[in-house]
């Protein structure tokens, strides 16, 4: 299969609601007319000029570092979570926050629940359970003034956010809204990466899809970042990856390490950002590009995060920044 197969032409566009395939692309060049995207079941990226009228009515427009090539070989990795993310972003892209992580949050546990994420997840090695006795504390916090200062503190497991350190930040969080003399919250990380994300032993581990959802509306902690009535500061370093680059988007300003890099690998697991990267991400760098990240999987480095918009600012600072 090859790109060149997946073209939809204008002649195409009168039945595009019916076509079965996982992604179309528009060439720009070719279309003197405009296009409805909304109709379309996949994904439609566009090949050619960024500035062209169609921009906005295509899911986006590649541009590197990341190609159209790359959108489509991992995109037929997981076609039907590739599907639902652009649906997802078309309609949350002007919905307020609190309705965005809502639908986010429904899409998916929907795929939580598809042959795409049973597949993914029967091809990976099963988990280990850590020893007894051997779990440390995984967040830390200091106060300092108006000021909360959190640590993510498990750098042995490279920082992934599992229930536990999943629930202690929203608890931190909560302390944020409750108390109106903290004006800022700093978001820091221990070890040589920021958050590889979602621990994946814990994949798999709650069956029903409603109940998934129910539990991520309880505690998400995307869900009062998107309400934080104050400042939140977040700097990477090292591995911004999944949910860990999700919360971190959320920031008032985000900076980052020379040596940071940022990925959403979520497609080719079969499941989409799930952990409030669907409506931080694009906040931050626009529908398009967000939806290049999500459905190529591909990384970017600092220099590349900068020039898009996802980070404010490259800054080289020592690991236990607290000022």
């Amino acid at each position: 299969m090859r790109i060149a197969d997946h073209l939809i032409t204008p002649q195409d566009s009168v039945d595009i609601r019916h076509d079965v395939r996982p992604i179309g692309f528009v060439d720009l060049a070719a279309w003197p007319a405009h296009v409805d995207m909304l109709a379309a079941p996949f994904p439609l990226i566009g090949i050619g000029d960024p500035a062209h009228p169609l921009r906005n009515a295509l899911d986006a427009i590649a541009e590197p570092p990341i190609s159209a090539e790359g959108v489509f070989e991992n995109v037929l990795k997981a076609p039907q979570a590739a599907a639902a993310c652009a649906q997802l972003l078309r309609s949350t892209e002007s919905l307020p926050a609190p309705d965005a992580l809502r639908l986010e949050s429904l899409c998916y546990a929907m795929l939580q629940g598809s042959a795409e994420h049973a597949a993914w997840l029967a091809a990976q090695p099963a988990p280990v359970a850590p020893a007894l006795g051997q779990k440390a504390d995984c967040l830390r916090l200091d106060r300092q003034d108006d000021t909360l200062i959190v640590h993510l503190d498990q750098p042995g497991t490279l920082n992934a956010i599992d229930r536990d350190m999943r629930d202690a930040l929203y608890a931190a969080l909560e302390m944020a809204l409750i108390d109106p003399e903290i004006r800022l919250i700093k978001l820091r990380a221990e070890g040589r990466a920021f958050s590889v994300g979602a621990d994946l032993a814990e994949f798999g581990t709650t069956h029903d899809p409603a109940t998934a959802h129910a539990i991520r509306m309880r505690t998400l902690p995307a869900t009062l970042l998107a309400a934080l009535p104050c400042l939140f500061d977040v700097h990477a370093r090292g591995a911004a990856i999944g949910s860990g680059l999700e919360v971190a988007a959320f920031a008032t300003t985000f900076t980052a390490g020379s040596d940071a890099w940022f990925q959403l690998p979520e497609i080719a697991m079969g499941i989409i950002p799930g952990a409030g990267g669907c409506v931080s991400i694009p906040e931050r760098i626009g529908r398009s590009r967000a939806l290049l990240m999500m459905l190529s999987g591909r990384k970017l480095n600092a220099k590349q995060a900068l020039e898009w918009g996802l980070i404010d600012a490259i800054e080289d600072r020592p690991a236990r920044d607290e000022h």
